[in-house]
């Protein structure tokens, strides 16, 4: 699949941008937070997109409140000046996950596993459809960076450390999300991010300027995410850009700027590598969008920030606050020389193009997907079959899996909590443990199944379920990735109790097991499996047979040493 033929649309921009004032061009290269603008706002300044920030939820946030808050921001933008539809985003980055109710997919490193383009186009698909269900059209997705350091807190957001299978999988995500037309209104479309190198920080590289204070009141969880990639231009090249340049391929038609920076150099401000390869030697036709604030790192005064943003290739910016500023940052810009007219009907030719591509000009565009695609059960089935396809048998001595339907001694808050399979991006931007969403659990798919899961007392088997806390980006930072001390202990309790033992690990990387490997007669990397976690005890009973490999080699150097790239066991 390419994109569609562009053409036409880029001649409807052309004659639309002739008609817009300087003011409302640069309300097109806005992108303000939905909670810092109204649909009024919307329309008085001509606002080009809004955006849902992880968490940025509707009250109620169920299905029919989002469709109604974004068809009120959609409803601003038809009575601006020109009536230029908004585009509303949001990360739906594992499913639409921002919405209690959702289906929650497997996140990207579990997706990674399968090693299967088919399966990860239709989870794609599914995504675009529950999202384009409540009215939003852009997804901040899929993440192709690929992740070489697990330490990262976002390596689950990544397919895996090979570029040929991110590239894969990648442009996979973005078919499955355009679907057969991009025009549809179950379409919704890609943005590939994070452009580019930032799987490849070095740890303890993050430089934070100390006058963004939205990022320094974190404190110093960020050691890596956002940080330096140190390399020559052919590893970048040949690691990092492959998985851009296939899905642009692909049809991709939006990619958004990486916090990160390129041997010292910020991307938001990387003329060479957004303009000169991305938009020229890729032949990239579509538009840039910046991060969170990104642009605001890279100048303390915030007029020379955007002018140094739009000279490198920015062409969208995602403010998310102070929108009213950037408006009037841009018409400084331009009044004043700072910044050429032409880049910035540039930049909003290619914001129109796309919009245009997307049908959100048309009269009748169609119906979008009822708001009750949102958690289907067919979108459940096909989760529950991601997570089983995602799941790694690394270990199973002695064939101890597929369990049989005699008891088993369940131990590990993870057996049983939705929250905890889910990790982070989901409902709130860090996730969180508990039942934030509706789905099954791994003790919920045991049962179904007919096995006695039991929690007390002696038992032949024993099932130990260890789970990292829910996390994302550099919250998730970890300069080790050893087991806590409570999950070692787990362990030592379980396998005094029990025969035989097997460990399910639910994590959004891989974690060192030395301490407890010895003890385990087999071990599950289950990864973040989503809102239906019994998909994973569809392996663990044999209902499914296990056919995941790992898409990045394993740490250690005891008992678990030697599972690299590709490890995995047929049962």
């Amino acid at each position: 699949m390419t994109g569609p033929d562009l053409g036409p649309s880029q001649q409807f921009a052309a004659r639309l941008a002739g008609r817009m004032t300087l003011a409302e061009k640069a309300g097109q290269m806005a992108q303000p937070e939905k909670n810092s603008i109204t649909p009024d706002e919307v329309a008085e300044f001509g606002i080009g997109s809004v955006l849902s920030g992880g968490g940025g939820n509707p009250d109620p946030n169920t299905p029919q409140g989002w469709a109604e808050m974004v068809g009120e921001f959609l409803a601003g933008a038809r009575r601006s000046r020109l009536g230029i539809p908004v585009l509303y985003g949001t990360d739906a980055v594992h499913g639409h996950s921002n919405v209690h109710g959702a289906t929650m997919f497997p996140h990207n490193v579990g997706l990674g596993a399968t090693g299967d383009a088919g399966l990860i186009e239709r989870v794609y698909r599914a995504t675009a459809r529950e999202t384009a269900a409540t009215g939003a059209r852009w997804d901040f997705a899929p993440t192709v960076a690929v992740a070489l350091d697990p330490r990262w807190g976002r390596t689950y957001e990544s397919f895996g450390d090979d570029p040929e299978l991110v590239a894969k999988l990648g442009a996979a995500a973005v078919r499955g999300l355009h679907g057969g037309d991009l025009s549809d209104p179950g379409a919704v479309l890609a943005c590939l991010k994070h452009y580019v190198g930032d799987g490849g920080t070095a740890w303890g590289s993050v430089v934070r300027p100390e006058w963004t204070e939205w990022w320094t009141g974190w404190g110093p969880a960020w050691q890596i995410d956002q940080g330096d990639t140190r390399s020559d231009e052919a590893t970048l090249r040949s690691v990092h850009l492959r998985p851009y340049a296939d899905g642009i391929a692909a049809g991709a038609l939006s990619v958004m700027a990486s916090y990160s920076s390129w041997n010292g150099a910020k991307l938001h401000g990387h003329r060479y590598l957004l303009t000169d390869v991305l938009k020229g030697e890729l032949g990239f036709p579509g538009f840039v969008v910046s991060d969170w604030m990104g642009v605001d790192q890279l100048h303390p005064d915030p007029r020379m920030a955007v002018v140094a943003a739009l000279a490198a290739g920015i062409d969208m910016v995602m403010v998310p606050f102070e929108w009213r500023r950037f408006i009037a940052n841009v018409v400084a810009a331009v009044e004043s020389g700072d910044v050429p007219l032409e880049r910035v009907d540039d930049a909003v030719r290619r914001i129109l193009t796309v919009k245009h591509a997307m049908g959100l000009f048309a009269d009748d565009g169609g119906e979008p997907p009822p708001v009750e695609t949102v958690g289907s059960p067919g979108h459940r089935s096909l989760a529950r079959d991601a997570a089983a396809a995602s799941a790694v048998l690394l270990r199973n001595a002695g064939g101890i899996l597929p369990l049989g339907p005699g008891p088993v001694a369940v131990a590990g808050a993870g057996a049983d909590d939705v929250g905890l399979q889910c990790g982070g991006w989901t409902v709130a931007w860090q996730g969180g443990a508990g039942p934030i969403t509706p789905g099954t659990t791994i003790v919920d798919g045991l049962r179904e199944a007919g096995v006695e899961v039991v929690a007390e007392g002696r038992a032949p088997v024993g099932l130990a379920v260890v789970a990292e806390s829910p996390y994302a980006e550099g919250i998730g930072d970890r300069a080790d990735l050893v087991l806590s001390d409570d999950d070692v202990a787990l362990v030592a309790r379980l396998r005094e109790r029990v025969d035989r033992l097997v460990l399910v690990v639910l994590s959004g990387r891989p974690l060192v097991l030395d301490e407890v490997a010895a003890q385990c007669d087999a071990i599950v990397a289950a990864w973040l499996p989503g809102s239906e976690g019994a998909g994973v005890a569809d392996v663990l009973t044999g209902a499914v047979p296990f056919r995941g490999r790992l898409p990045r080699a394993w740490p250690g150097d005891g008992p678990s040493a030697g599972w690299e790239r590709g490890h995995g066991l047929a049962s």
